[in-house]
């Protein structure tokens, strides 16, 4: 069988929010000649379809968004997380008062974080990368081989194609093929918990309130979504959530009470639920010689703080401008050293969020009486020092430190 070669100018491996959006970046900031192909397990079928999932979306994220022209298709389907009241209480807790609360808007006014379901997403970066002619969507596709030569380097798929490129971006997830197969180390573990995840329909209006209960088995969030539905995260114990996942409807829906508070009345469990294990890990380098890793197949953290996809957009907004710079002056655009600088604006974020949200899950995952004192002490005081509370709201918009232009809503 002779072999079916494709060149392009960049292959993305991955068609998940990261891979389409690094997709639809490279393509704005170097124009609709460059060619682009975006290789994926999945069909790319655009239809929203019954993924409960739903993503907090940082201010910044939803700048890149806007600037790639997505934001405008599911503006309407987000919901701005306008105020957030953190609780630390026992399951059996018949009170759980509000240790911290603080408004989640910038100095600007503008929310820090707006809530879109996966789905909507998904749909929305699918149709923005059909319409620019330099990105072929390569679907239902498996990666069989990965071979890096000096000047480029070959995805071998299973049905026999290669596509080759000079540069490589891996936005695999985090049992990436390309990762494995270029010999990019991990550094990984697995925590004894379970995420869970369903959408609700709340008896009271939301007003974009955001709810995080931390409970021994680890946290607990009520994301607001519009029409006063809202989506649940939840982290639990592998064994007791293996449990309740195994409840028929009634079961599973006691259990959410349990856990859900009052603060917003009752609830009605409208959504199909999902789960999966939870872990962290972080890759030992974010580059080799023609390739460079993206989001999930980078870095994995704990989704306390929900944080995961805004880590993958800060990674392609940089990865964008580093190629963009490259390219305008004739450097090569896989070659090692411009690679590095985009390592070198990445790296330090990545490993700081990953040992900071492995922390935080582990404090507020312990039900020991001297630390839970401590903790709700110190949650208490950062209540009272309102520039604090600013800082943090700032840090999690993914707009402080040194920020792609992207991520500022600039062109590239």
């Amino acid at each position: 069988m002779q072999t079916v070669r494709q060149m392009s100018d960049v292959v993305v491996v991955g068609g998940g929010a990261a891979g389409l959006a690094q997709a639809c970046a490279l393509v704005d900031a170097l124009g609709e000649d460059l060619r682009v192909a975006v290789i994926d397990r999945g069909d790319f079928a655009s239809s929203v379809g019954g993924d409960p999932r739903a993503y907090a979306l940082s201010a910044g994220s939803k700048h890149l968004l806007d600037r790639l022209g997505v934001w405008g298709a599911i503006a309407d389907k987000s919901q701005p997380i306008t105020s957030i009241d953190i609780t630390d209480s026992s399951l059996t807790d018949a009170f759980r008062p509000r240790l911290l609360g603080y408004d989640n808007r910038l100095e600007s006014g503008e929310p820090g974080t707006y809530v879109v379901r996966e789905a909507h997403l998904r749909a929305a970066l699918i149709a923005a990368a059909r319409s620019r002619s330099g990105i072929r969507l390569v679907g239902n596709a498996e990666v069989a081989d990965v071979v890096v030569g000096a000047s480029a380097a070959a995805v071998t798929l299973q049905d026999g194609a290669e596509h080759v490129a000079p540069l490589l971006v891996a936005a695999d997830g985090r049992k990436s093929a390309v990762r494995e197969r270029v010999g990019l180390k991990i550094v990984a573990w697995s925590y004894d918990q379970i995420g869970i995840v369903t959408t609700v329909k709340l008896e009271k209006p939301h007003a974009g309130r955001a709810v995080q209960h931390f409970l021994p088995a680890g946290p607990f969030a009520v994301l607001p979504l519009p029409d006063d539905h809202a989506c649940i995260t939840w982290s639990e114990n592998a064994r007791r959530g293996a449990e309740i996942m195994a409840l028929d409807d009634a079961g599973f829906r006691d259990e959410l009470a349990l856990r859900f508070g009052h603060r917003l009345g009752d609830f009605a469990v409208v959504g199909p639920r999902a789960s999966w294990p939870l872990g962290m890990h972080l890759a030992r380098a974010m580059v080799a010689p023609r390739v460079a890793l993206a989001g999930d197949a980078a870095h994995g953290v704990h989704p306390i703080a929900g944080q995961g996809l805004n880590l993958a957009l800060r990674d392609v907004a940089a990865l964008t401008e580093v190629v963009a710079d490259a390219a305008r002056v004739g450097l090569d655009i896989g070659g090692l050293e411009v690679l590095q600088r985009y390592e070198r604006w990445r790296r330090t974020d990545s490993a700081m969020s990953a040992a900071t949200f492995d922390a935080l899950n582990r404090l507020f995952s312990s039900d020991w009486s001297i630390v839970r004192t401590l903790r709700d002490a110190g949650l208490g005081l950062v209540d009272r020092m309102p520039h604090l509370k600013q800082f943090f709201v700032a840090e999690a918009a993914g707009l402080t430190g040194n920020v792609p232009k992207l991520l500022r809503g600039e062109a590239v």
